[in-house]
């Protein structure tokens, strides 16, 4: 009989296991969040800066210092911090309001993530279009690269200051739709404080992630886990871990052959319908799952 890894076990892996408040559905606070995600046996939690909070664009220095007071009471480090935002302000948008506030957005990450000693903040630099926001904006996408270009390079002083890293995420934006091509777009930077915040199962639409990883290599910052069936087709063919398309023998192996030893977010969103009744159930299934992919190759 092949052993099944006890949940909340210690993995004892290089990669260090985290969750994303993105994750979490039902009227927790994020005390309660961060007391599932520990409970369930995760080291970390990623957060985010939002319009609903619990980081919002408007929190002050001292609000945001009680959030890391929380993270240290509850035992948990915070790996990342990601933000939704750039679906509504899209940095290469024609729109000079909707650009300036992006640069607000991302400045704001940035400062949160130095004050709560996160290394590294999820960016969306530009969107071409997308297909599951309905009347979304759609551009050039040579114009994309070039102003996600001018939008990382305006940031990057500030991050270089503060000593966080820009990780720029592939997702469904209809740019950087290669690694051939993520790498050249963080290469043109030549600063280590820009590099890529991989998403494995936004891949799978389009490509395969054990790829991504190898080309990628000492590029990645942070990693994003989650699962997604091809046949499907849309942002409904997400899925829980382990019961999609994803290789996952073959992502495990090519981290481990860049020496990859940072942090892995499960990002299972969202976990509703599924998980209606009963949603903190996710928190210690997506555990477990972690623990077997850890285990693999």
């Amino acid at each position: 009989m092949v052993p099944v890894p006890a949940l909340h076990q210690n993995t004892k892996n290089l990669m260090k296991k985290s969750i994303s408040i993105w994750s979490f559905y039902g009227d927790w606070s994020l005390k309660d969040k961060m007391k599932l995600a520990k409970d369930a046996g995760f080291e970390g939690i990623e957060l985010d800066v939002s319009g609903d909070g619990p980081i919002t664009l408007d929190s002050d220095e001292d609000a945001i210092a009680a959030i890391g007071s929380l993270a240290a009471d509850s035992g948990l480090t915070l790996s990342g911090l990601a933000t939704g935002m750039y679906w509504e302000f899209n940095p290469a948008s024609e729109n000079a309001e909707s650009r300036a506030q992006a640069k607000v957005v991302l400045e704001k990450q940035i400062r949160v993530a130095s004050q709560l000693g996160i290394g590294a903040v999820l960016v969306v630099p530009g969107s071409v279009g997308a297909d599951f926001i309905p009347g979304c904006e759609e551009l050039s996408y040579d114009k994309v690269w070039d102003r996600a270009t001018e939008f990382i390079s305006n940031a990057l002083p500030l991050a270089k200051e503060l000593g966080v890293d820009i990780g720029i995420e592939n997702v469904w934006n209809k740019f950087l739709l290669s690694p051939l091509e993520m790498a050249r777009f963080i290469d043109q930077f030549d600063d280590a404080h820009v590099g890529s915040y991989f998403d494995v199962g936004n891949v799978l639409a389009t490509g395969y992630p054990e790829h991504w990883i190898r080309i990628l290599k000492d590029r990645i910052r942070r990693v994003h886990v989650k699962d997604y069936r091809r046949a499907v087709g849309s942002v409904d063919g997400f899925v829980d871990l382990l019961s999609g398309d994803v290789n996952w023998p073959a992502v495990v192996q090519s981290l481990k052959s860049i020496g990859y030893s940072g942090w892995v977010a499960a990002e299972m969103i969202p976990p509703v319908p599924f998980y209606k009744y009963a949603p903190e159930t996710l928190i210690d299934n997506t555990s477990r799952a972690m623990d077997s992919i850890f285990g693999l190759a």
